[in-house]
């Protein structure tokens, strides 16, 4: 269930409309939908296939500028074109009860190009998060995360003796020995 969620609500405009682009930015675009829906309280681009979900980022966010459609492949080009030219809308008229520091990060979290949304050191360090922002304990992971290992598929027997490994590394006192 979470698997079709993700994919289907917050999938980032440079996955919808680009040909072959992945970076960091588009876990900060998820964020951002998350984070809105934490205020809202139900999806944010709740589209019913893909076509219909860039019509409802383009609806908020506004018809991408020509630096933007640089990006975008042929095929989404042509899609966005025979759309009216949407402006961009006011976060804070639209969402009315949010706090305006929180409005902004999403702002910054849900911009169109990907190289200039906020990154993950700037999201925390945002006036919104002052209260829980702790640079002491943020580490800043140097080597991509890997989830290669998913890649293999295990047995039964294999799955719980990972299991019981990994119930180990936490409790090392405890044996069934």
């Amino acid at each position: 269930m979470t698997e079709y969620v993700i994919t289907r609500w917050y999938r980032p405009p440079e996955l919808l409309l680009y040909s072959s682009q992945y970076s960091a930015a588009i876990d900060m675009w998820s964020v951002g939908c998350i984070f809105m829906e934490l205020f809202i309280r139900k999806p944010l681009f709740p589209g019913r296939d893909h076509l219909h979900q860039v019509r409802l980022l383009l609806e908020l966010l506004g018809t991408p500028s020509e630096a933007e459609m640089e990006y975008v492949n042929e095929n989404a080009k042509r899609y966005i074109q025979q759309l009216p030219n949407y402006p961009r809308q006011s976060f804070s008229e639209k969402f009315p009860n949010v706090h305006p520091l929180a409005i902004d990060l999403a702002q910054k979290m849900l911009t169109f190009d990907p190289k200039q949304r906020i990154t993950v050191e700037e999201a925390l360090a945002h006036p919104y998060l002052t209260t829980l922002h702790d640079i002491s304990d943020e580490p800043v992971c140097m080597i991509p995360f890997s989830f290669d290992f998913e890649q293999h598929a295990l047995t039964m027997a294999q799955m719980k003796e990972l299991v019981y490994e990994e119930a180990l590394a936490f409790n090392p006192d405890y044996s069934l020995q």
